[in-house]
């Protein structure tokens, strides 16, 4: 990837070489409509020669999307860390898939049996690693039906993820950080879902926000007085990656 930020200042860190971001609640209002505000931003970065990588719970078609639009240069962690996508030395698409849809499945249909509540999402049709659900039950809820089962359970806020074991946002991103010679702690990682807690706890510098899960708030570094994409921009004025 490319040239390094400045560090934030009181830093003991090396460089801020990279921004991860969320999608929804992160470079989204309330009602999840992208702001214009934080895409500026996040071209500004890219400007700079600093790489922005998605992380998301959203499917591919959509990060992949947003990742056009707003001129990004870094690969895309996409189904809450079920694949990456990036491209090889020849300019050529690759995504690697790194959970198995199968148990996620499985789990469903469990949770179903048990007379839970439980919806896909509309776009679960474009899923390949996981189950996306309709946060119509708590995480609790389903934890218990599935008790010591091979999936995890994790909230986003705006919907509920089930994914085999093994699997979520953090290995998705070493791996994907790992294609330009970097790791999470050379990063500013901003986030507000539970899902994000073990991206925002390795970050190099981890934001969340005030409209962010509690859980979220205590693994971040920084926590911004803005909610949603407000918070967004004054998070990475606070990372120092903008100086």
């Amino acid at each position: 990837m490319r040239q390094s930020a400045r560090r934030p200042r009181g830093s003991a860190r090396p460089p801020l070489r990279a921004l991860v971001t969320d999608v929804d609640g992160t470079l989204t209002d309330v009602d999840r409509r992208l702001d214009f505000r934080a895409a500026d931003l996040v071209r500004r970065i890219e400007r700079k020669g600093i790489p922005v990588i998605l992380a998301t719970g959203n499917v591919l078609p959509v990060a992949l999307a947003l990742y056009r639009v707003l001129g990004l240069s870094g690969p895309i962690v996409a189904e809450n860390g079920g694949l990456v996508y990036h491209r090889d030395e020849h300019g050529r698409d690759v995504v690697e898939l790194l959970t198995d849809r199968r148990p996620a499945l499985a789990a469903f249909r469990r949770l179903r049996s048990a007379g839970l509540p439980v919806r896909q999402l509309f776009t679960d049709r474009w899923r390949e690693s996981e189950v996306a659900l309709e946060p119509t039950v708590s995480p609790a809820a389903a934890r218990r039906v599935l008790g010591r089962s091979s999936v995890t359970v994790e909230s986003t806020g705006y919907a509920l993820h089930l994914m085999e074991k093994g699997g979520g946002k953090l290995p998705a991103l070493v791996r994907a950080l790992a294609y330009g010679g970097l790791a999470p702690s050379d990063c500013v990682i901003l986030g507000d879902g539970d899902n994000d807690v073990a991206m925002l706890r390795a970050a190099g510098f981890g934001v969340s926000f005030a409209s962010a899960s509690a859980r979220a708030r205590r693994a971040a570094r920084y926590v911004t007085k803005a909610e949603f994409a407000a918070g967004f921009v004054e998070g990475l004025k606070a990372s120092g990656i903008l100086d």
